[in-house]
């Protein structure tokens, strides 16, 4: 078809439907998918023997990013016919994918800002040259107007500076939190920091906290107990002051300027730069809820995708609550374990200290003791035979989509840059996993018959 305007038009259904089998395929690339036309029978059969240029499909895939997204819950609904969406157990996981830009790509606030008064002198001299010299005006040999590099660029400016507010709120909220539990002789709450500037600031809070319990003591043994911690808060003071005063300066805040909104994170085979990709599946091994996030952290993601499985449900149709949740000890927080929701098993150590605790300290049985920290209450139950056997389903619910995704399709980096690119491509490679999911459930024939009774 043509529209009668500029190029070819395409029809947005077939576009659609090749992207999605070019994915089940492990292809990416648009170049390939566009030769993959001329070649391949199943893409021909879809494209009604047109070959869509290369460019076309790669517009097709950036101009209706939303779109993919939706056909997430399309393909949910699909496996919801044929009785593969249960949500009985939900395992959730994440993977680190890198994004289509380099480590080495990173750069501090003064490196960009230096990069960007280059490319504005150099566009300054552009068109000064254009003004004095008409004719040769956007002709002229070796000048060049980056204007998306400069865009990039102001992009990362931005993402330093609310990195930076940020950090900042939150080492205001932790000086706020030490001040408030020193004025009630509180020792501070979890482990030294590493950060020098930090534990010096908890070593202060542990003096005041110190002299406060002191003052309140109402025995002379409790006085004399309070007079050695502050002698030992005080030599404790003296150390982490030194170590502060002789630490290095913390190095500058610094974003990727190719692309800025990506992360570099810690994966199992090194540093990428790239995405935390979550994903939520049940015991079918059927993705849920496929969210992307430049948290590399996972602790603040296991509640909001529990309502994502809920509101993709939902969508789709998909009958009950969802019965128990299950993760490793990334997610691990009080306020997971305790927030309201389903019930769900949180790992509260890697799972080989898990099975090492198992084995010496054995089982348990019953409820929970009497008064037991939520921590203790969760270690409880997963030492349990029901808890234990519960929780072992995680490593071969969620863990092998993973595998499948970047070992069989090779699907190890997003193919666009940017946070709405990543979690649009994020549910197209989901989408498509569920679809052969699907076909591995029932035979293509079958398969069709379910979907399409009307045929």
């Amino acid at each position: 078809p043509n529209d009668g305007v500029g190029r070819r038009a395409y029809d947005p259904e077939m576009m659609l439907a090749l992207l999605v089998y070019a994915y089940c395929t492990g292809t990416r690339s648009s170049r390939r998918i566009a030769a993959g036309c001329r070649t391949d029978l199943a893409m021909k059969v879809i494209c009604c023997d047109v070959v869509p240029e290369h460019d076309a499909i790669g517009r097709f895939r950036a101009n209706h990013e939303q779109a993919i997204k939706g056909a997430f819950t399309d393909v949910l609904i699909l496996c919801a016919r044929i009785g593969l969406t249960s949500l009985g157990i939900v395992a959730i996981d994440g993977t680190k994918i890198a994004s289509d830009a380099a480590l080495d790509a990173n750069r501090s606030e003064s490196a960009i800002l230096a990069e960007v008064e280059r490319i504005l002198a150099e566009a300054k001299a552009s068109d000064e040259l254009d003004a004095s010299q008409p004719a040769l005006a956007g002709n002229v040999p070796g000048v060049v107007r980056p204007a998306g590099r400069l865009a990039r660029l102001q992009t990362a400016l931005g993402e330093i500076r609310t990195e930076r507010e940020i950090r900042r709120k939150q080492e205001e909220e932790r000086t706020t939190r030490l001040a408030e539990d020193a004025a009630q002789g509180r020792r501070p709450r979890g482990s030294v920091p590493k950060d020098p500037a930090r534990a010096l600031s908890r070593a202060h809070a542990d003096l005041q906290a110190a002299k406060v319990r002191e003052r309140n003591a109402s025995t002379t043994l409790a006085k004399l107990q309070a007079t050695e911690e502050i002698q030992r808060a005080k030599h404790s003071l003296d150390r982490t002051r030194k170590a502060a005063q002789a630490a290095p300066a913390p190095p500058e805040p610094q974003a990727n300027t190719t692309d800025p909104e990506s992360r570099i994170m810690k994966s199992v085979s090194g540093w990428v730069q790239g995405y935390n990709a979550q994903a939520a599946v049940n015991e079918h091994q059927v993705v849920l809820a496929a969210v992307v996030t430049t948290d590399a952290n996972d602790v603040g993601q296991l509640l909001p995708m529990i309502t994502a499985v809920e509101n993709n449900a939902a969508s789709a149709h998909i009958n009950g609550p969802v019965g128990i949740v299950l993760a490793d000890a990334g997610y691990w927080s009080v306020g997971n374990a305790t927030a309201p929701g389903p019930d769900r098993l949180i790992a509260t150590a890697k799972d080989w200290k898990q099975r090492k605790a198992a084995r010496e300290m054995g089982t348990t049985t019953g409820p929970s003791p009497e008064g037991a920290s939520a921590l203790e209450t969760m270690e409880h139950r997963l030492r349990t035979e029901a808890g234990a056997a519960q929780y072992a389903k995680r490593s071969y619910t969620v863990e092998p989509i993973f595998g499948q995704i970047k070992e069989n399709r090779n699907m190890r980096r997003f193919m666009r840059r940017g946070l709405d690119a990543a979690s649009s491509e994020w549910s197209l490679i989901c989408a498509t996993t569920n679809i052969l999911k699907m076909f591995v459930h029932a035979d293509g024939r079958a398969l069709a018959g379910l979907l399409l009774p009307e045929l």
